[in-house]
């Protein structure tokens, strides 16, 4: 045993020695490659003297590294996410210049822009360096992540380590399941192929099953999600829409309407939602109850100590490396995506949408910042033995809105993705307690050009026209609503805002609000109180519901009626009642496939639809939509792949549901989720309050039971 605690004690003084070797030596080129970093006085020194210098200097910057960086981040934990990340260079090159200042040797001075270059090379290096030191020794390697590991969780709780298993769930967004098929048949995506018993080498049996599921007719990561992690989405019509009764519009992705909807389920099913037990939520737009909060939207407007949303950013931009290494990638992915796009401008690619402007960097930020801070804090929840995990990757999703779900720039996007979950489960490993780990998407996406660029007017120009309102010359372009736009703004602490002076003067007058989530529109007449009917509405613009009807962009209408009900409207006058819609009789909704009916039956019951919902055409044979939005990969109505999910479970978990039955709906996903946190932790896992069974149910049972 002594022994053991010499090679270990030993073995990481090696690993110090050689880590400001490789500093000095580092330090040693930059000086005699930067004119303004110098280690040697004006007259010159010695070879000696200047290595002694180095390595002084080296040595002074990494202690100052260890010892006061992780203060200064902490200390600035409240200052907005993004800016933390571009505040950190100067930071590390402000410790480089004071190390300077203060070492031995009384040599060394640099430019204050010379600095930061210095200081974030040298703190790479000196990473990567004890990295690979780290995981050459196996055996040290495993020891440093469980001490880690046994620090954290004592230092929680002071707890030993459960025996159970933890659950990991890890979001794709936006990947549906023929996209990872494919991308598994193409050999994108090796660590998936492994699970599903088809990896390179020796084949082994399945360790994980591939289970499909469908959307309910939101197809978007706001009704998804907030099923999946809370239990319900009820009365989330769409990704946007105007509430009548207080005059607002509900964005999902905008963090004060994230929060009410957070608030709204958990009023209706009465339960926190799937992670209060020891959970951690990271980068969702809901927290599912979780205490560990990392990038998480609906907290985003909260501030003050009590906002642990932005804990995520210390873990991982304590270690300066993290910073470099990450800005280096992010520079690297917006000259990716302006490479990209200009071969696609120059080709003439279509179906093409405008990805200039603020694009390269949002499309940065999801596939980079947001990926690496989000790995990092699982890997930190790992580590620290947390019961569930739920983070959501949004990177391909993101790219896929504009490049199109399938291509050469989605693909590289899902190799970096499954790196990614490589990564977590060689974690896993070495984690304080076994970890099962569950992939799944929230949604798919369809291709397909915009109802634009098709038909040279948007969707409110169309309900303009109907309404026989003048139609402006020039079409407004309505911009992509993706989840990683709002998350760089919530970053940013700048508000998401929707078109707001728009909507504001809509609401003093007559006319019609028009919102698109997708391929799904919305149009609401906010000077009427309650949902109209398709009777008032035809009093009031008569030509109005003919006109989207009967347009080849437009593959059905959902609006209220006074002597049916709900009423779906189709192109050639046809209507049919949604409670006599069904798989076998699907009327106008025929090419939307199995599903279609219940979900828009379902959602006409939502008391906050809007008085007419338009979904776009579907085209079976090239499953392609028309998007309402400036999308040529869009979700969020009924068509195609959009609606077509996936869950890659361990099957080590009981079946997501029996053979030949379906998974549909978020929120029986989020039952089945629940199920395996129960079968991983038994009885630490509640029953929701639908869960439990009635009181009088139950002493009736025991009633009949006494007799």
């Amino acid at each position: 045993m002594g022994g053991t605690r010499w090679r270990t004690i030993l073995s990481g003084v090696w690993r110090s020695i050689a880590v400001w070797a490789v500093s000095t030596v580092t330090m040693l080129v930059l000086a005699g490659a930067l004119p303004d970093f110098q280690i040697q006085s004006d007259n010159g020194d010695s070879a000696t003297r200047i290595a002694i210098t180095a390595a002084a200097g080296a040595g002074v910057f990494g202690l100052l590294s260890s010892l006061v960086w992780p203060l200064l981040v902490r200390a600035l934990l409240l200052v907005p996410a993004l800016v933390l990340g571009l505040l950190v260079f100067f930071l590390n090159g402000s410790l480089l210049l004071i190390a300077l200042r203060i070492n031995p040797s009384g040599r060394g001075e640099a430019a204050p822009e010379t600095a930061v270059v210095v200081a974030a090379v040298m703190s790479a290096v000196a990473s990567a360096t004890g990295a690979a030191l780290a995981v050459r020794d196996d055996d040290a390697y495993r020891r440093r992540l469980y001490r880690l590991a046994d620090r954290r969780r004592r230092r929680a709780d002071g707890r030993p380590g459960p025996s159970t298993p933890g659950a990991v769930f890890l979001q794709l967004d936006g990947v549906g399941r023929d996209v990872l098929e494919e991308a598994v048949a193409k050999g994108l995506m090796p660590t998936v192929a492994e699970w599903l018993g088809g990896g390179q080498g020796v084949r082994q049996g399945p360790t994980h099953r591939l289970t499909p599921w469908r959307t309910d007719w939101s197809s978007q990561t706001g009704a998804s999600q907030l099923g999946i992690l809370h239990g319900t989405n009820h009365d989330i019509p769409a990704f946007r829409w105007y509430e009548k009764d207080s005059r607002e519009v509900m964005v999902c992705n905008r963090p004060t309407s994230a929060a009410e909807l957070q608030r709204r389920a958990i009023e209706h099913t009465g339960d926190g939602g799937l992670l209060t037990v020891d959970g951690a939520s990271r980068g969702n737009l809901f927290s599912g109850g979780a205490d560990q909060l990392a990038l998480v939207l609906s907290m985003a407007a909260r501030r003050g100590r009590e906002n642990r949303s932005r804990a995520g950013y210390f873990a991982y931009f304590s270690d300066p490396a993290n910073a470099v290494r990450t800005a280096m990638s992010f520079i690297a992915e917006v000259f990716r995506e302006i490479g990209q796009s200009t071969r696609s401008r120059i080709r003439r690619q279509r179906p093409r949408v405008n990805r200039g402007g603020l694009y390269p960097f949002i499309r940065a930020f999801a596939t980079v910042v947001e990926r690496d801070v989000v790995v990092a804090a699982v890997i930190g929840d790992m580590l620290a033995g947390r019961n569930a995990v739920y983070a959501d990757l949004v990177a391909y999703d993101e790219v896929a809105h504009h490049s199109g779900p399938r291509g050469r720039d989605t693909e590289k996007v899902l190799e970096r993705l499954d790196r990614s979950l490589a990564l977590i489960a060689k974690v896993a490993e070495h984690a304080p307690r076994a970890y099962r780990i569950v992939v799944l998407s929230d949604h798919g996406q369809s291709p397909g050009e915009t109802f634009l660029t098709r038909y040279g007017l948007t969707l409110g120009n169309l309900v303009r026209a109907g309404c026989g309102l003048p139609v402006p010359r020039k079409a407004q372009r309505t911009h992509s609503g993706a989840e990683a736009r709002a998350t760089v703004r919530a970053a940013l602490r700048r508000p998401v805002e929707e078109g707001g002076e728009q909507h504001r003067l809509a609401r003093r007058s007559s006319e019609p609000i028009v919102l698109a989530s997708g391929n799904l529109g919305l149009v609401s007449f906010p000077d009427v109180p309650h949902r109209m009917s398709r009777e008032e509405i035809d009093r009031r613009h008569p030509a109005l519901l003919a006109t989207l009807a009967n347009h080849p962009g437009v593959g059905f209408v959902l609006v209220r009626s006074e002597e049916y009900g709900g009423l779906v409207l189709g192109a050639m006058g046809a209507e049919v009642p949604v409670d006599e819609l069904s798989d076998e009789h699907p009327g106008p909704l025929a090419d939307f496939g199995p599903g279609a009916a219940d979900a828009v039956r379902r959602t006409h019951g939502f008391p906050h639809t809007a008085d007419i919902m338009v979904n776009s055409a579907y085209d079976p044979a090239e499953g392609e939509v028309l998007a309402f939005e400036e999308q040529i990969g869009s979700h969020g109505g009924l068509g195609g792949a959009q609606g077509h999910p996936f869950l890659l479970s361990p099957m080590a978990f009981s079946a997501p549901v029996e053979d030949g039955a379906e998974l549909a709906g978020a929120e029986q996903v989020h039952r089945v989720l629940r199920r395996w946190l129960r079968e991983c932790d038994g009885p630490q896992v509640p029953l929701t309050p639908a869960e439990r069974p009635d009181e009088s149910e139950r002493a009736s049972q025991s009633g009949s039971q006494a007799a």
